[in-house]
């Protein structure tokens, strides 16, 4: 069954869709209270400007908030923030699949791409992807009905010398840490052993695909989401 829309009176803009978006991943996929500082900072904007939003929120009963408490969302603003992040995810995946772009580049064209309100596009897209469960970067796509799976979060750094993985996600998918990824032959699928672990600095000497070596700082190891093998 898919969500339940909005009356027209309560149509949410633009602007709207990113606050509910950012609180949805603040939140730990809307589980937990956000603090107006948290969206003031990871959003770049005033707290003014974030609180006078979150008002706009809460009146639409798409969040429900209070002052100096923060904010968590309701059902229905989850199921809003999980529709944008359904079609983001699933046109990066078109973007990578099908227009030749790599993982690092794709971010930003799908936040413009995010807020086409069209449905049967996005739900003929969804078919033509062959209904994916992932993005390129290894994050869940929510289904037609807003359930989608949850991803294993180990990370490179929690194995053991001599244990073998395979990356299925990334924490960080930021443009930097993905061209990074890229140059040391690193992207979703790959297999990984850890060859040494180094206590000074935490450290990781790994073999890719056991074909070449390569140390990856501790942020790097965290920063990687792995399923062992």
């Amino acid at each position: 069954m898919r969500w339940k829309h909005l009356n027209e009176t309560s149509m949410i803009n633009l602007a709207e869709e990113n606050y509910l978006k950012t609180i949805f991943n603040l939140s730990g996929n809307g589980k937990e209270n956000v603090s107006t500082s948290a969206i003031s900072d990871f959003m770049e904007n005033k707290p003014s400007s974030v609180t006078d939003m979150l008002k706009k929120l809460s009146d639409k009963s798409l969040i429900n908030y209070k002052r100096y408490n923060g904010a968590y969302l309701t059902p229905a603003g989850k199921d809003e923030a999980l529709k944008v992040i359904r079609k983001h995810r699933l046109w990066e995946l078109f973007l990578v699949k099908h227009l030749a772009f790599s993982w690092h580049e794709v971010h930003e064209i799908a936040e413009q791409l995010e807020h086409v309100k069209s449905e049967l596009l996005i739900d003929r897209l969804d078919k033509f992807l062959g209904y994916p469960s992932s993005d390129p970067h290894g994050d869940p796509i929510p289904g037609i009905d807003g359930k989608y799976r949850l991803i294993n979060n180990k990370t490179l750094g929690e194995l053991a010398e001599g244990e073998r993985c395979v990356l299925t996600g990334v924490k960080n998918s930021s443009s930097e840490f993905l061209k990074y990824l890229n140059e040391i032959n690193i992207s979703l699928n790959t297999r990984i052993r850890v060859l040494k672990k180094y206590a000074f600095d935490g450290s990781v000497l790994i073999k890719i695909n056991e074909k070449h070596r390569q140390t990856v700082s501790r942020e790097v190891s965290k920063n990687l989401l792995i399923t062992p093998i």
